[in-house]
């Protein structure tokens, strides 16, 4: 392609138009292809390229020609810029194009001559013009704005072509100056700034253009020639001076707007003039975003550079100049966002330049001050930001992934917390790239490299011009040795001493409780007094001896810990660990030397005193213990006053700093924590009374009773062992003491958590009645408080009048009375019945309920009914009428005890007085003729006088009621239908119903037959009376208006009636969808909850929404919904999972009853949207967040509209698309409030490549945008960059849709690649700058929202706002709701769980322990708070793979407050698959064990209070650390055990017991029981699901959670979250885990199984089945197994649950052709080999080498770890090989010796004749003669093993020589072998008498001693893997898992073989579907095996 000329260059390109700008006139007919891609383009062209593209695609069918030369001019430009085609892409594309433009060439071109391309152009581009001069100043921006930017093309094109033709069309091309160009394209996001934009309505609000003024005041500031105009601001000139970029400038010039405006809007309430941006305003601002800034200048002790002049006119002007330089180095900091210290020290030095620029400051040399990165374009991001940012780059690349340790690399927090010391001042300003701070490389690395060494070479050049002596001071300086400086204050460990180090006095608590207890047991204490008895309270107080040594160990801890920190640490922070390790060594030696000395001189023990004071001896222990106790005291006294310590952690004055300065280091975070007096003394009182409540649960039932068993072993002495024993002289059987106290010692230190749940459980429910939650828990409590619903409307979501908010708040302050709505309050009602209607109307756009279901729940909105009754929605008053009549016609007795009867139920009065209202309306409407009208008249009439003289009894018949209503149904019905054709019935249903209440009805209906009287005497028939007939027309004289006209009011009213009069189903039953009930319940719940007061939607707080998204699902595609891979598609799912909805959607369509082809035909967008808004879609997530611009619209609608206003309909309002052409319009004015109060960002990063490449989730995102005008994406581009070096070009990019194309708005070029750390936080990071206003709520992709709910946001953003105590929340937790767990039973277990800690758990975490942190979504973030302390999240990689909950340890750690409210509640998706939530459950896990290691918890747990630290602690890592020591007593308990059963321990121990009749020592030996307690853990969910539907609807759903297998759900995930805890604390391997959020339930393959849950739950549950069945074979201990199985039974149900769990819950597991299918595909997966390239499902061999990558990059002491686990194993072989038969109670050690022969034996067989090593043979053969020495039955045995060896070999060479050649012969020959292989076995059991009991002992103790050795080989790996062992290993590790595969398959094939089993499954699997009537056999299946 650089062989390419382009000879003719007349030719030029345009710009897209939309159809309403002009239309172009084709001169070539005839010609119309199809367009060219303009999206799919590469990177490195598209800014230069797309709009060529784009306009020649618009014009493409009204002027071939113009599309055609674009596309040239676009060739043209691509060629120039790339003329070598070297960019990625570039060759493809302009290949592409070319074809296209020769096929065009020849078509479109023109019969005249080549000027015609000129005039052609310049016709068309005259045609905009005009359109652009003539709509100058409209409403219709956008088409306006496109016009502009295709004439903006257009002239560019022109001027390309026209180029030296003549001096015409020169002047046409140079017509329009520079400043007309500039404001052709100007692309916008919520202010249109430029002059064009004046005229919109958001722009004359006068909040906005007094913010616009404020910022466009340039008076007084030292501007240069070219810095002026009408729109040359502060924040131009801040560019001008500092170089920042334009696209950063444009977008926080917008941002910043915004920020005041909303400001100043809520200060218009305290008297301040809207038209001047208000002092108060600035200040709030100006306070909230330098905070951060001024405490750091604080602690660092500098002046802060904030410098306001003494001028009052100027200072509002320079602090907005602060302003802008913030947002303007924030804007465009990209990574180093994640550093605020970071960027407040880059403000600290460019403010100081301003200042200086401002008061005109000279340089001593005479030369005005300027900035030092000022003099290049961009020069602030390349000097500034790109050093910085190489850095951290450079330092994440050491990470390797996640792999690398730790303390090799710094993270943003190290690097960030460089800037918490004076040494940060190093880097001077300009910063010196030299310094040791931009040094990447560490220590250990042999190569020395600079990773700013090309800024260096940059500097350098710089410098040339500079003199001699400056450059060689320079050369000195960069020649000067550098050091890496490590980590900053903290080194991540991979240690479980963290947890110790981070939780110390907690530990230290439950240790010395711990002592006290077995003191207090051993003592025998049954009283309280005995405590001071002299003997007892010496031994008590020897805890402080532990406490000292506890102490010391932390000082150790912390020293160790630190020490790869110790460079980055001043001298006081390293003094003040010596000098703890001194003090805390100190204390160690005194406190024991003094104990030692007061027990040997005490006198205490040999007197006697009168009184037990005088028991207390003085003695020098005592003493020491006093002074040891004098810090504790201070600390206690300083605890009940937090607001001394407050102000003592947070100042600077020198006796403050050095008190808290032993206490805790001085750091910039983590101080002034506390919270007030009254929050302390509630969570205090919780803790003290569980604290007190487990210690003495522990004391009675853990510890007192093992005390006395313990004083019995220990006097037991034993001489007689069974096995040899190693330790015969060790005293007081230690080793059964420890064996019998280490579990419940153990369990000690868990169940605190399990009393954490009891009273989580307790608290959490009072809190939850104190808040009304589920006080409407279904429709039928609905029902009958639906009255109080309008008021409790107004008080809580209508914005009081400026004189009722006073009042409103005093009543909300003790609680409001909600009170039944009355006729007065019509206008108040409206409001209610406007949203009502909304929310219902959103729920039938949502597909949730039918047509006829939303006409039920519709409330009627009318201004001309004649009476201010009330109008309920149908389904309230439904069968009210029929029930009235009933009443009526069987009533006996007077008129005034009936109508007493009917308004005792108001539903059923309001149903009649409707009725009557509407009936007289429609007769009132339908009867025309005067006879008619006078004839009704009169029986209304009648009926009036009746009712008012209380005789409606005595004159009317109620007996004909049921008559005379199935006639008015019959007229209501035909008027409902309105059909011209049945005019005739509806006269003669008329005249029916005039015969029933003249002549059966009326008493004296004579008078009404009198009326007619007058006009006819004839009396012979009456109705031949009449001429004509009565309610017949005649011609010229109608008597009814039949059919109705076009009246709407009158059709509504008819429905209403016809549905009253008709409908059968109660309220209970209306509406019949789940969802739908439950959201109405819950939003009728929370208006009568406390909530703040809502304000007026222009003075509420604005806040963004933003959206994570990378390549999760945007929309499912057609070919997804059909998917032929799967055996059920999604459309199919979705339709038998929501048959309700499949139904709503096709009556909404129009297509009830279609088939779905034809729905795939006619309807497949919508077909797409309803399937991918029941998934996890980034769609119905998208729908869900854009209800809030929805329910702000109508929010500010009731706030600007008039009465009359809200009686029309709303809908109309907002589609009035001729008056939105006013900016003064409602509508627009609207949309106005609407845009200034919320943005959604979406973030997605992968856009823009998905964009070039043509993927089609960017047309889906597009599609989006264009569906919500209002929506923005935020995504990356990488572009190359072609010249010397090719290197690539990152962008932040903001667009838009404009005429379904996307816009570009902001571009702001970033220092590099931003994804260095985690992916989610950095994807947030870079989309973050296009937020906007004071709060930002996370939102995840696989989440919703919904109309009622969205309606809260104004009152939840006023939490801001309202008084919280102390400080004001920066975190408001809200309440999420699971909406995925529908039909399966794992969803609804999820579903529960989930619910439980999003509830209940947040809600006790919030208060009373105020610990509660960010733990996702969808929480609302202070945005102001957190954009200048780092950020939303956390990005390191590994150390925050979890990032939301380290915002919140952040947001606390700095002083922030995260409340919780639980009135609103969003949408949240979880998984619904066990794999898939195991995988979920992993990467948690993996999250927390990093946050273990983290400086956050370590931190968190230092700096909290005592009580505070518990709550931190059990909430987070503590919950899963008691996990895993569950888990760790259960193998403690089996271990002990077994030492104890095979020792002979428990033997000897019992016997003695027996003979001593000592029951207690049988229980001691049982004393894991306590461990079962962990089920109470599952306490919250009960309780929750019991306060929010009832408690006998938790009870029953508890029962049946229990049957459908939820323990074993709960169960399993429990070993899920302890492997992966302890595995990642100690190996590391944390990493995200896609779990897919799919929505059709298939079945996994049995390797899939087997890959996912091999080592975290099959391995251990063979280990404990082992450790069960040799318990179970020796145990001696217990006469009958109802003992054992009473302690067991949990163990047991464990073993099953951890093995066979994931085949119940697989879908299908039991289907017995499923299962031949698993059983073919293990055999493939487990055979085939694995190579490079291999994955893990398609060979054992990739899996395993896979499974061992943490190992690979495990330290030292983690591998020693793995080999000291190991050794457990050996423990059976040990122990069982003495208890053999064959061993003849021989107890020699040569015994276990020899058993380890016959091990390697084993091993040798495999290994050698296996892998071709023959010669390994005789060398065996040779040690087995040797044996041969000793007795016969050893002799025996060598033979035996010798003849064994034999036959292995000549298997081995018969497979060789004969396998392949005479297989018969070969066959034949593993038939001898195998007959005398059985020959072997026959001798050994009659010669050495080795019983079938022995083969089953020597499995038990071999197969453990394999694995230990495979898990030592893995952990020694290097040092064996070039050896020749390692083949053995791997077929060692093969044989074990083919052999755990098989034992786990044969009982699933055996189950599977019974139908009934695969049945059972499903049943209990999809109980939920049943009980709906759902078709779930069809989904099952699963996935098709190809073919």
């Amino acid at each position: 392609m650089s062989e390419i000329v382009v000879a003719d260059s007349s030719y030029g390109g345009s710009s897209s138009s939309n159809a309403s700008r002009p239309i172009t006139r084709s001169r070539t007919v005839g010609y119309v292809p199809e367009p060219f891609d303009s999206e799919k383009l590469p990177q490195f062209l598209i800014s230069e390229v797309r709009p060529l593209l784009r306009v020649a695609n618009q014009l493409e069918k009204e002027n071939p020609r113009v599309a055609h030369l674009c596309r040239i001019q676009a060739f043209v430009k691509a060629h120039t810029k790339d003329p070598n085609s070297s960019a990625r892409g570039v060759r493809q594309f302009k290949t592409a194009l070319l074809q296209r433009l020769e096929q065009d060439e020849q078509a479109t071109f023109p019969v005249w001559k080549e000027t015609s391309n000129a005039r052609e152009l310049e016709s068309v581009y005259h045609m905009y013009k005009e359109y652009i001069l003539k709509h100058e100043g409209e409403e219709n921006r956008e088409e306006l704005l496109d016009a502009r930017a295709t004439a903006a093309v257009l002239s560019e094109v022109l001027r390309a072509i026209t180029s030296g033709t003549g001096p015409l069309v020169e002047v046409l091309a140079d017509g329009d100056d520079n400043e007309e160009k500039s404001k052709f394209d100007v692309p916008y996001n919520i202010l249109p700034l430029d002059r064009g934009g004046s005229h919109q309505a958001i722009m004359q609000f006068p909040e906005i253009k007094a913010a616009v003024a404020a910022l466009r005041n340039i008076r007084g500031l030292p501007l240069e020639g070219n810095q002026t105009g009408t729109s040359f601001d502060l924040l131009d000139w801040l560019q001008c001076l500092f170089k920042f970029q334009k696209g950063n400038v444009d977008n926080q010039r917008e941002h910043l707007i915004l920020l005041l405006a909303n400001i100043h809007v809520r200060q218009t309430n305290k008297g301040v003039s809207m038209s001047k941006l208000g002092e108060r305003a600035v200040d709030e601002l100006v306070e909230k975003l330098f905070e951060n800034y001024t405490s750091w200048c604080k602690f660092l002790g500098r002046k802060s550079n904030i410098r306001l002049p003494s001028v009052k006119q100027e200072v509002q002007q320079y602090k907005i100049l602060y302003m802008g330089l913030y947002l303007l180095i924030w804007g465009e900091a990209s990574n180093v966002r994640f550093m605020p210290e970071c960027l407040c020290y880059i403000f600290h030095h460019m403010a100081y330049e301003l200042h200086g620029v401002l008061c005109g400051h000279v340089t001593p040399t005479g030369e005005k001050v300027k900035p030092a990165y000022g003099e290049e374009s961009e020069s602030f991001l390349k000097n500034v930001i790109t050093p910085i940012y190489r850095v951290i780059y450079e330092e994440a690349q050491k990470n390797k992934n996640g792999v690398a340790d730790h303390s090799k690399w710094r993270n943003y927090d190290d690097l960030n917390e460089y800037f918490w010391s004076l040494e940060c001042f190093q880097l001077g300003w300009p910063m010196r790239l030299d310094c040791d701070f931009f040094y990447v490389q560490s220590p250990n690395d042999t190569q020395v490299k600079n990773s700013c060494s090309s800024f260096m070479a940059a500097v350098k050049k710089r410098k040339k011009e500079e003199k001699k002596d400056e450059e060689m001071m320079a050369n000195i300086e960069e020649n000067r040795r550098q050091k890496w400086l490590g980590k900053t204050n903290f080194v991540e460990i991979r240690s479980f001493w963290h947890l110790f180090r981070s939780f110390d006095r907690m530990w230290t608590f439950f240790i010395l409780a711990l002592q006290v207890m077995i003191i207090m047991a051993w003592h025998g204490m049954e009283s309280l007094w005995q405590f001071f008895d002299a003997t007892v309270l010496e031994d008590i107080l020897s805890i402080f001896i532990t406490s000292a040594v506890l102490k010391l160990v932390q000082a150790i801890l912390e020293i160790v810990f630190t020490w790869k920190a110790r460079h980055t640490m001043d001298f006081f922070q390293r003094l003040r660990h010596l000098l703890k390790l001194l003090v805390a060594v100190a204390w160690t030696i005194i406190l024991p030397v003094c104990y030692a000395a007061s027990q040997i001189n005490s006198t205490c023990n040999g007197k006697r005193y009168a009184d037990w004071i005088g028991e207390w001896c003085i003695s020098s222990y005592m003493v020491a213990v006093a002074l040891y106790l004098v810090t504790n005291a201070v600390g206690m006294v300083l605890f009940f006053v937090p607001a001394i310590t407050r102000y003592m952690e947070t100042s600077n004055r020198r006796v403050c700093t050095i008190l808290s300065w032993w206490a805790q280091p001085r750091l910039y975070v983590g101080r002034g924590m506390q919270e007030n007096l009254l929050p302390l003394l509630t969570y205090t009182s919780f803790w003290v009374l569980l604290l007190l409540t487990k210690i003495m649960f522990s004391y009675h039932f853990e510890i007192k009773p093992l005390v006395e068993p313990t004083k019995q072993i220990m006097s037991i002495s034993v001489s007689k062992y069974e096995w040899h024993e190693l330790f015969p002289k060790v005293k007081s059987n230690a080793g059964a003491i420890i064996a019998v106290w280490s579990p419940v010692i153990l369990v000690y230190f868990m169940d605190t958590q399990i009393w954490y749940s009891i009273f989580c459980t307790i608290v959490g429910g009072a809190f939850g009645v104190l808040r009304h939650l589920g006080e409407i828990r279904t429709l039928g409590m609905l029902r009958s408080r639906f009255q109080l619903l309008p008021s409790a409307f107004s008080v809580r979501l209508v914005p009081p009048s400026s004189k009722n908010v006073q009042k409103r708040r005093l009543k909300n302050f003790f609680w409001p009375k909600f009170h039944k709505v009355s006729e007065n309050e019509k206008n108040g009602f409206a409001k209610f019945a406007l949203v009502w209607n909304k929310i219902i109307s959103s729920l039938r756009s949502e597909d949730l309920i039918s047509n006829r279901e939303t006409d039920l729940m519709t409330i009627p909105l009318s201004s001309d009914l004649s009476s201010g009754l009330v109008r309920w929605p149908v389904f309230l008053l439904a069968t009210e009428f029929s029930t009235a009549l009933s009443m009526a016609r069987d009533f006996v007795g007077e008129d005034e005890n009936l109508f007493k009867k009917i308004k005792k139920n108001s539903y059923m009065y309001c149903a009649v007085k409707e009725c009557y209202e509407l009936l007289k309306n429609i007769l009132d409407f339908l009867l025309v003729g005067d006879l008619e009208k006078r004839v009704v008249s009169k029986i209304q009439s009648e009926v009036q006088t009746s009712i008012c003289r209380s005789s409606l009894l005595l004159d009317f018949k109620m007996s004909e009621l049921p008559t005379l209503h199935a006639s008015f149904i019959e007229l209501v019905g035909l008027l409902f239908e309105n059909k011209a054709c049945h005019k005739d019935k509806v006269v003669k249903v008329l005249q029916d119903i005039f015969e029933v209440v003249t002549k059966d009805m009326m008493i004296h209906g004579s008078s009404v037959l009198e009326l007619l009287s007058k006009v006819e005497k004839d009396e012979k028939s009456f109705f031949k009376k009449v001429e004509p007939e009565l309610f017949v027309s005649s011609p010229g004289s109608p008597a009814i208006r039949f059919p109705f006209p076009d009246d709407k009011p009158m059709k509504e009213q008819t429905k209403r009636l016809f549905l009253m009069l008709t409908v059968k189903e109660t309220a209970l039953e209306i509406p019949m969808n789940l969802e739908a009930k439950r959201r109405i319940s819950f939003f009728a719940t929370s208006l009568f909850m406390d909530m703040p007061m809502a304000p007026k939607v222009r003075n509420m707080l604005s806040f963004s929404v933003m959206t994570p998204h990378y390549m999760e699902e945007v929309k499912f595609s057609m070919d997804e919904l059909f998917s032929s891979q799967e055996a059920v598609s999604i459309m199919f799912y979705m339709q038998k999972i929501y048959p309700d909805e499949w139904t709503n959607f096709q009556e909404r369509e129009g297509c009830l009853g279609c088939e779905l082809d034809e729905l795939i035909k006619i309807k497949p967008e919508e077909l797409r949207n309803w399937a991918s808004f029941r998934g996890q879609t980034l769609s119905r997530t998208v729908r869900g967040m854009m209800y809030y611009r929805e329910a702000l619209k109508l929010q500010a609608f009731l706030d600007m509209a008039k009465d009359e206003e809200i009686f029309e309909d709303y809908n109309a309002i907002e589609r009035g698309h001729d008056k939105k052409n006013s900016p003064r319009s409602l509508s627009a004015q609207l949309d106005a409030i609407a845009d200034m109060k919320f943005t959604h960002v979406i973030s997605c990063q992968m856009f823009g490549a998905q964009k070039s490449s043509g993927d089609p989730h960017a047309q889906d995102i597009l599609d989006l945008m264009i569906r919500y005008p209002s929506l923005r994406v935020a995504y990356v581009e990488e572009k190359e960059e072609i010249g010397n070096k090719h290197q690539k070009i990152y962008s932040s990019i903001l667009v838009k849709a404009v005429n379904n194309l996307d816009q570009e708005i902001y571009r702001v070029k970033l220092p590099g690649p931003p994804n260095i750390g985690e992916g989610k936080p950095e994807n947030q990071n870079h989309a973050i700058i296009f937020t906007r206003g004071d709060a930002v709520q996370t939102i995840d992709m696989n989440q919703d929202n919904s109309m009622e709910e969205a309606l809260k946001i104004r009152n939840v953003l006023q939490e801001f706002l309202r008084n919280h105590g102390l400080r004001s929340p920066t975190i408001l937790g809200l309440r999420e709701h699971i909406f995925t767990g529908s039909v399966a039973s794992l969803a609804w277990f999820m579903s529960y769980q989930e619910t439980s800690f999003v509830t209940i758990g947040q809600r006790v975490l919030a208060n009373p322990l105020r610990v509660r942190f960010h733990y996702g979504h969808p929480d609302l973030f202070d945005r102001v708070f957190h954009l200048t302390r780092g950020g939303i999240s956390k990005a390191s990689k590994t150390i925050n793979l979890t990032e939301d909950v380290f915002a919140g340890f952040n947001s606390t750690l700095r002083r922030g407050y995260v409340t919780y409210h639980e009135y609103i509640q969003i949408g949240k998706g979880r998984d619904v698959g066990l794999n898939q939530i195991s995988k979920f459950e992993a990467k948690i896990t993996n999250g927390n064990s990093e946050q273990s290691l983290s400086r956050d918890i370590y931190r968190l747990g230092c700096r909290f209070d005592f009580f505070r630290m518990l709550s931190c602690y059990f909430t987070t890592v503590g919950f899963y650390f008691n996990s895993l020591l569950s888990i760790i007593g259960i193998y403690v308990f089996l271990y002990g055990q077994l030492y104890l059963i095979l020792s002979g321990l428990e033997r000897a121990f019992l016997l003695e017991a027996r003979m001593q009749n000592i029951d207690s020592l049988e229980t001691a030996l049982a004393s894991q029981s306590f461990i079962q307690l962990g089920l109470l853990t599952g306490l919250p969910m009960v309780m929750e699901i019991g306060l929010e539907r009832g408690f006998f609807t938790a009870f029953k759903d508890f029962i049946l959670m229990q049957l459908q297998l939820a323990s074993v759900f709960f169960t399993f995930s429990f070993g899920t979250r302890s492997h992966y805890y302890g595995r990642t604390i100690l190996h590391g391997g944390a990493k995200y885990r896609p779990t897919g959020r799919k929505v059709v339930v298939s079945h996994a393959s049995f390797t899939e199984n087997y890959r996912l849950y091999s080592r975290s739950h099959f391995v251990k549950g063979f280990e404990l089945l082992l450790l069960l069945i040799v318990y179970n074979l020796f145990r001696r201990s217990y006469m009958s197994g109802v003992t054992y199985v009473l302690i067991t039974y949990f163990i047991w149900f464990m073993v099953a649950t951890w093995l066979f769990a994931p085949f119940l819950f697989n879908p299908s597991g039991f289907n017995w052709g499923k299962i031949m299918e698993d059983w073919k595909d293990w055999n493939n997966w487990i055979k085939n080999e694995g190579n490079i390239g291999v994955q893990q499902d398609k060979s054992w061999e990739s899996w395993w080498e896979d499974e061992q990558n943490h190992l690979r990059h495990s330290g030292m002491n983690a591998r020693i770890h793995e080999i000291l686990l190991s050794l457990r194993f050996f423990l059976y072989q040990y122990g069982l090989v003495y208890h053999l038969d064959i061993s003849h109670d021989n107890k020699n050690f040569p015994v276990y010796l020899l058993s380890w022969l016959v091990i390697a034996a084993v091993f040798l067989l495999v290994k050698g004749p296996g892998r071709g090593e023959f010669g390994v043979g005789p060398n065996f053969c040779h040690i087995l003669h040797k044996v041969t020495a000793f007795k016969t039955q050893t002799r025996v045995f060598a033979l035996a093993a010798q003849t064994f060896y034999l036959h292995v070999m000549a298997i081995n060479v018969g497979r060789q020589r004969l396998g392949s050649s005479i297989p018969f012969l070969f066959r034949f020959l593993k038939a001898v072998l195998f007959l005398g292989v059985l020959a072997v076995i026959i001798t050994l059991c009659l010669v050495c008498q080795l019983s079938v009991m022995d083969l089953v002992v020597c499995c038990l103790a071999f197969i453990p001693t394999g694995w230990g050795l495979l898990l030592i080989a893995q952990a020694v790996r290097p040092l064996i893997e070039d050896s020749g062992l390692w083949n053995l290993v791997l077929v060692l590790a093969q044989s074990y898992d083919y052999g755990m595969g098989a034992a786990l398959f044969a009982p699933v094939a055996i189950l599977a073989w019974l139908p009934i089993i695969s049945a059972f499954q499903t049943r209990f699997l999809f109980n939920e579907a049943y009980n709906r009537r759902l078709q779930i056999h069809p989904i099952l299946p699963g996935k098709k095996k190809k073919m």
